[in-house]
């Protein structure tokens, strides 16, 4: 019986990095199907067939138009490399670093990124969605990204694709997990959908079945990157429900716009998290007079209990 045992977790954890998305037999949480219980007198066939369902659940297959990411400013697989793919090399490194506990001292969730802004307008979509594409063309690292803006969504609509249920519907308990992840043509990037609209969102992303699916997003597998595309901080409360269990969490500044008072107001929302990174986006380049991003970010000490860090640029 054991080595039948053994073979189905051989087997499942070959389909697990092929991409396939199936349940941890050892530790279910909210959204995942849960262990299938044997009695003492199933016979050892049977014990087999009762692993072996869970290695044929996996996600749905959508495809991203690359040619469509290209024309629209985004970056794309296989591309040629552009000075926008070197910023975002530049970013996601001291993120990866972080997130692999690689940093100068241990980060609890270190693997869940929410990108978000004071105000709506400044990038946060579009740097959520370039930071996981370039994160996915690492060779050690898979990425989730999730569409956490559930007032507006807005990540399905960027790639091309027709809305569904999602995070909301999970957390509902409407749908499993399972059921509403997309896996994409783009090696190693997965899509988790915001759901359909909700009037108690802010309580959803609130209760315990979010904290303890987070926590199951967080290490369940951990080669894997979480990017969380958040609401602007000033203008839902959901963002800062979220940001009290993220890692991480990079704020989009929009050069020349956003005001320095509302900057300091949309970070004093997030003091609880570790790690704080301020990405200058639409900085005007000197001799192109072309638009990107700027290099004046940092980051606070991983100490929550340590003063946040004065942000560069």
């Amino acid at each position: 019986m054991s080595s039948l045992i053994e073979q189905a977790a051989h087997r499942l954890e070959q389909l697990r990095r092929a991409g396939v998305e199936v349940p941890n037999v050892t530790a279910p949480a909210a959204g995942f199907a849960p262990t299938p219980t044997v009695s003492p007198a199933t016979s050892t066939s049977a014990t087999a067939q009762a692993a072996e369902p869970a290695a044929t659940v996996q996600s749905r297959l959508v495809e991203i138009d690359l040619a469509r990411l290209q024309a629209e400013g985004l970056l794309a697989p296989n591309a040629p490399r552009t000075t926008l793919s070197d910023q975002f090399r530049v970013l996601k490194r001291p993120l990866i670093t972080n997130a692999m506990g690689r940093g100068a001292a241990p980060i609890r969730h270190g693997n869940l990124i929410m990108v978000t802004s004071a105000l709506p307008g400044e990038g946060k979509s579009f740097t959520s969605l370039n930071l996981a594409i370039s994160i996915a063309a690492e060779l050690d690292h898979t990425v989730m990204l999730v569409d956490a803006d559930v007032a507006r969504p807005s990540v399905l609509r960027m790639l091309g694709l027709p809305p569904g249920p999602g995070l909301l519907d999970v957390l509902e308990h409407k749908t499993e997990m399972t059921d509403v992840l997309l896996r994409t043509n783009i090696d190693k990037l997965t899509l988790l959908p915001s759901g359909n609209p909700h009037p108690r969102a802010t309580e959803l992303l609130a209760s315990d079945a979010m904290r303890q699916l987070l926590d199951d997003m967080a290490t369940r597998y951990p080669d894997r990157i979480i990017i969380f595309d958040s609401p602007p901080l000033l203008l839902t409360t959901e963002s800062r429900v979220l940001a009290t269990n993220m890692g991480q969490i990079v704020v989009v500044v929009s050069a020349g716009r956003t005001l320095q008072a509302d900057v300091q107001h949309a970070l004093a929302t997030i003091e609880s998290c570790p790690v704080k990174m301020m990405l200058l986006n639409r900085v005007r380049g000197a001799a192109s007079g072309s638009y990107g991003y700027g290099y004046g970010y940092g980051y606070g000490a991983p100490d929550p209990s340590a003063e946040p860090q004065r942000q560069a640029g």
